[in-house]
């Protein structure tokens, strides 16, 4: 196989672990560079070049994040630790007669 193929069935591999834990609502691990990073992974993305992104939020932060594939590696989907999707509040605004 050559290195393109397994480029692309590696991008399939991590959307395939992904989709699966978005779609259970499973919390995920992996390194990205050198850095761990636990996620409640909400969707995944892919912009005009055709890069992948999975797009989530850290336990310890209220904004919702981008990750590119290319730096992602060693996923683990946590089965014990299942999260419910954090939706913004955006309060109507006020209107003064």
């Amino acid at each position: 196989m050559s290195s393109a193929g397994i480029i692309k069935k590696e991008k399939y591999m991590k959307s395939e672990i992904f989709y699966n834990a978005i779609k259970q609502r499973r919390r995920v691990r992996f390194y990205y560079g050198l850095t761990e990073i636990i996620l409640d992974p909400y969707f995944i993305g892919m912009d005009r070049s055709g890069k992948k992104f999975i797009y989530g939020k850290t336990p310890s932060s209220m904004e919702v994040e981008k990750f590119s594939y290319e730096r992602i590696a060693n996923i683990k989907v946590l089965n014990n630790i299942r999260f419910s999707p954090v939706i913004p509040i955006i309060p109507f605004p006020t209107y003064v007669n």
